[in-house]
């Protein structure tokens, strides 16, 4: 049976273990750190911890401040906090000043679930990735939270990683190569290429299964990385494959398609389908069931495969 975690596990556990092994880490809360998994942190690390209140534009402007003091600040809530109402602290304090801020957010996409629509981030990426300087990370599953974040600690700059509320079949292996910019074809296929990111990875593979059963060969590419977005691999996989489906758990807009669709008008052109959440807001309700309902399942990714292939 396959294990399940949240990615907002993996963070908070590596966050940990980094805090060990490097004084200049603290970690920011909005106080949400139950949620985002950051408590772990502020109980191994009480002093390295500020938890600023319900104020994300405080949260947003402090971690700017402490990484011109050589800190590398993590600044975590839910993604809908530190994007929309800490947006314009994100765009100044720390993109425009390029400084070493790491934005790490639970609680993103549709499987927020129970929270309802106004929590339920779906414009994450569209928000973050359009800003200069900022790397743009959406992890498949716990391994890859682990990676990225031990990565993003390492690397000098702004950073936006989405991490999940909910509990997410573990795919990869600690085995596996996880490089910033770098997508993993986890499948090859000859017929339609799925680039998918965070929890439709599972749902990119899963439905590989069920075109195979059509004699359909479907390419699987995990590309945890939209920003930068590895253009090698999309072209490569458009020419090898001549169609293509992206699948993300965000809206249609800005997001994974548009950024693929970028990279394939200017390079490759090929018949391209999306699979995300079609210009309107969630709701209330349990994750499967929403998946279900805003067409998020590995089925509506055969149905986009199986379109993308007529236009061949």
């Amino acid at each position: 049976m396959i294990e399940m975690r949240p990615t907002r596990d993996g963070f908070g556990e590596e966050i940990v273990t980094l805090g060990k092994e490097n004084k200049n880490i603290v970690v920011l809360s909005g106080d949400l750190e139950d949620a985002t998994r950051a408590e772990y942190f502020k109980k191994e690390f009480p002093d390295r911890f500020f938890n600023l209140g319900i104020a994300e534009q405080d949260v947003m402007g402090t971690a700017a401040g402490l990484s011109l003091l050589g800190f590398i600040p993590f600044a975590t809530s839910f993604a809908v906090f530190l994007t929309n109402r800490a947006y314009d602290m994100l765009r100044i304090d720390v993109c425009y000043n390029n400084q070493n801020v790491k934005v790490v957010c639970s609680h993103a996409g549709i499987t927020v679930g129970e929270d309802g629509a106004t929590a339920q981030c779906l414009e994450d990426f569209a928000i973050t990735r359009v800003l200069p300087n900022i790397i743009v990370l959406c992890p498949a599953d716990y391994i890859e939270a682990k990676k990225a974040t031990r990565l993003i600690t390492n690397h000098v700059g702004p950073v936006y990683m989405r991490t999940s509320r909910a509990a997410l079949p573990i795919i990869t292996k600690e085995s596996d190569s996880f490089v910033i910019g770098k997508a993993n074809i986890l499948r090859e296929g000859k017929d339609v290429t799925i680039i998918a990111c965070g929890l439709m990875v599972y749902e990119a593979l899963e439905a590989a299964k069920l075109l195979k059963i059509e004699n359909i060969d479907a390419r699987v590419v995990n590309m945890h990385t939209l920003k930068p977005i590895d253009e090698k691999v999309i072209i490569e996989s458009a020419r090898k494959t001549g169609a293509v489906v992206t699948a993300e758990e965000h809206q249609v807009y800005g997001g994974l398609g548009s950024a693929v669709a970028e990279v394939l008008g200017k390079n490759s052109p090929a018949p391209l389908e999306t699979v995300a959440i079609n210009d309107v807001f969630g709701e209330t309700g349990d994750p499967q069931g929403l998946l279900k309902k805003y067409h998020l399942k590995d089925i509506d990714i055969v149905h986009a495969a199986k379109k993308a292939l007529t236009r061949k």
